[in-house]
């Protein structure tokens, strides 16, 4: 509802009745991200850690934890994966930042991440969560998603390159070109739904009929969904037109190859959209009106993302009102994108 003060109020008195309420530091700790208090914010997120249902598969380890304090000058750093796919995409922006401080860096990351990012620069190895088990030796280690508290991140001092993940290779995004064929089309990949399992996957997901209202733009529209639902297989026969390679994105080197070939990735909040970001792609994310705390608040821009836009729900909280906006942006994007192909055509008939 937006009534953060009433939030706050709320937070404050179940402290008062159970001081020990990790659930209530937590939805402090995220007010204060959403509405750009970092300082609290990120120190507040350190509570999951007295929670024993969340940390999820991070590693039980006995070094010290890294939190910026100690020097990092000839030690070698564990930073592990602690949440979800998109989290460890967003925050592995940091580890530069960890190598320039003089260390040598073992990252443990997600199984579906492990071939995108074992090639990431200011690594000494990438080791896949199932392999986390047996750990070579370190100094201390770090939770990914602890980083910006490590790195003492403000909102104006966010990490903000324009692309900082490993591009794919040349020879898978060389196969999706020959694959999609000719480019007469401004080329839109679409991401509708998330992980079901999400707490708030209901607010973040649509449904592809709903999406189904800016299909109508004359682009070529590639499916980068993974795992529809029958509801949305249903409705993606009933759209030809909505080219599905769903099968054939086995990783995400495979994912960041297609996107390579896309002109835009529209999605809901979910990892690919990170990882189309990141890439420095054009991405457009579509938000409910309450979002996750990274996306903030009355801004349709992201601090984290230079190529990302955002299309948030009004107090309405209706996915219409925000697709009638993604649709009418399309179109321009589209006018757009075939003026300058008649023109590039015009000066050169023989392209």
């Amino acid at each position: 509802m937006h009534k953060f003060e009433e939030a706050f109020a709320i937070y404050d008195r179940l402290k008062a009745s159970d001081p020990n309420d990790v659930m209530a530091d937590l939805g402090i700790a995220h007010l204060h991200l959403l509405m750009g208090d970092f300082e609290a914010g990120w120190t507040g997120r350190e509570v999951r850690w007295k929670s024993s249902t969340l940390g999820g598969d991070y590693a039980k380890v006995q070094q010290p934890i890294w939190l910026g304090n100690e020097s990092l000058e000839g030690k070698t750093i564990l930073i592990a994966a602690d949440e979800g796919l998109g989290d460890t995409i967003q925050f592995v922006r940091y580890v530069p930042m960890v190598a320039r401080l003089g260390a040598q860096i073992i990252l443990v990351v997600q199984d579906a991440l492990h071939s995108l990012l074992s090639r990431f620069s200011g690594i000494a190895q990438c080791i896949p969560l199932s392999a986390s088990s047996h750990l070579p030796a370190f100094d201390f280690h770090c939770p990914i998603m602890s980083l910006p508290l490590s790195l003492k991140t403000k909102l104006e001092s966010i990490p903000s390159a324009i692309s900082y993940l490993p591009n794919p290779p040349r020879a898978r995004v060389r196969a999706w070109k020959e694959r999609l064929g000719p480019h007469h089309k401004f080329r839109v990949g679409l991401v509708w739904s998330g992980n079901p399992e999400h707490l708030d996957d209901y607010n973040r997901s649509i449904p592809l009929r709903t999406l189904s209202s800016v299909l109508d733009v004359s682009a070529t529209f590639v499916s980068l969904q993974k795992d529809p639902g029958s509801d949305d297989r249903k409705a993606m026969q009933e759209r030809p037109g909505l080219l599905d390679f769903s099968d054939d994105l086995t990783d995400f080197v495979e994912t960041a190859a297609l996107i390579k070939c896309l002109d835009l990735v529209v999605a809901v909040d979910t990892s690919v959209a990170h990882l189309s970001a990141s890439l420095g792609r054009p991405t457009w994310v579509l938000l409910p009106y309450t979002p996750d705390y990274r996306w903030l608040l009355d801004r349709d821009d992201s601090p984290w993302y230079p190529t990302m836009r955002l299309f948030r729900q009004t107090s309405s909280r209706d996915w219409r009102e925000v697709l009638d906006q993604v649709r009418s942006e399309l179109r321009l994007r589209t006018f757009l994108f075939e003026g300058f192909q008649a023109s590039a055509a015009f000066e050169n008939p023989f392209r």
